[in-house]
């Protein structure tokens, strides 16, 4: 009977780590040609490489976050059409909110993005929006100011028939060194889907007096920063900063995802 050669145990881990390996590689050569991974946009077959999106749909993504905007209102526009800080979109507008960073236009595979995640339920594109949001926080002129995130709120009918907020999955996935999530805005007073209002004065109208502050809120003299994911007409960012500066808020500013663009809207 011959003698089995002692293996020590590093050697013994070291094969039956590489068999695990090549047991997990060969699984997913046989899960990716049962089911290869797609685009989760447009369904296009991707490699494992890519990511969730192909490369024309990134291309288009990184086209509609790109180009200059007002730091003020939001508005595509070239940073040579800016006076006193503002565009020609808004010289007469009334803002409530002291200025605001955009991630891009609400366009193309931004727009289609944003639509599956808000009534698709994919909740899973959280973390591009987050990384979006993050990039365009870091190009802001407020980012050190911020004492809080606030996500603009939804009344709790809406909630419970959509099962999140999706200002507060955004909102969670944003990186900041001090500032903290505040969830103590609130909206108070059940409203019509803006998107189905055409007019400005409409979605004006829906709004007005739809938030509140908690009792115990920590607004007073500090300097917030709210979260959405649309930007169509100013109403809603509107309302929550005369609300927030109600309650004591030295300055509101806003984040957004995506703005609409409203050339012909008057708000």
């Amino acid at each position: 009977m011959g003698i089995i050669p002692a293996v020590d145990a590093i050697n013994l881990k070291f094969l039956l780590d590489k068999l695990k390996n090549k047991s997990v590689s060969a699984s997913k050569q046989v899960v990716n040609l049962l089911f290869p991974s797609v685009c989760d946009n447009c369904l296009k077959p991707i490699s494992e490489n890519d990511g969730v999106f192909c490369d024309d749909c990134w291309s288009q993504l990184l086209e509609c976050a790109g180009g200059d905007y007002c730091r003020r209102c939001g508005k595509d526009v070239s940073r040579y059409a800016i006076i006193e800080g503002r565009c020609g979109h808004c010289q007469s507008q009334n803002l409530s909110f002291d200025g605001i960073a955009r991630a891009g236009k609400y366009e193309k595979t931004l727009k289609k993005l944003l639509l599956k995640f808000k009534f698709g339920d994919k909740t899973k594109f959280r973390k591009t929006f987050g990384f979006l949001g993050n990039s365009a926080l870091e190009g802001s002129d407020f980012r050190d100011d911020i004492d809080y995130f606030v996500p603009v709120p939804l009344h709790w009918r809406r909630r419970l028939f959509r099962g999140f907020n999706q200002s507060l999955l955004i909102t969670k996935k944003l990186t900041h060194p001090k500032a903290k999530i505040n969830n103590d805005l609130v909206r108070c007073r059940y409203t019509m889907p803006q998107v189905a209002l055409d007019s400005a004065a409409a979605r004006k109208k829906n709004v007005e007096g739809a938030f509140a502050v908690r009792i115990d809120h920590e607004f007073e003299n500090k300097n917030i920063c709210l979260v959405d994911d649309i930007k169509t007409t100013n109403a809603t960012l509107n309302e929550c900063s005369q609300t927030l500066k109600q309650a004591g808020a030295l300055k509101v500013y806003a984040l957004v995802i995506a703005v609409a663009d409203q050339k012909d809207q008057q708000w």
